[in-house]
């Protein structure tokens, strides 16, 4: 009997320590902190590939910038999705 608690015990903080790591991934997925450093990213790699036009800066402006609305609008849609499909 004790071992059986034991063993339960070990599982529910196996389960703890699982749940801990997930909230902590999708913390990151959502972070403004992600969205900014990709956009940085994003910025970066367009500015090397439109250095030859005649407005890089603005271009590789608008790709970035393309990226973080998006970004934001993903979470509103998927919100709206979440709360339409959790009524069915």
């Amino acid at each position: 009997m004790e071992e059986r608690l034991q063993k339960l015990e070990k599982e529910i903080e196996q389960i703890k320590e699982r749940n801990a790591r997930v909230e902590a991934d999708k913390a990151w997925e959502v972070s403004n902190f992600r969205t900014f450093i990709i956009a940085v990213i994003i910025y970066l790699i367009e500015l090397r590939y439109f250095i030859n036009s005649g407005n890089y800066f603005i271009n590789a402006l608008v790709t970035a910038l393309g990226f973080i609305v998006s970004v934001q609008s993903f979470t509103f849609i998927k919100k709206r999705w979440l709360k339409k499909h959790r009524k069915q």
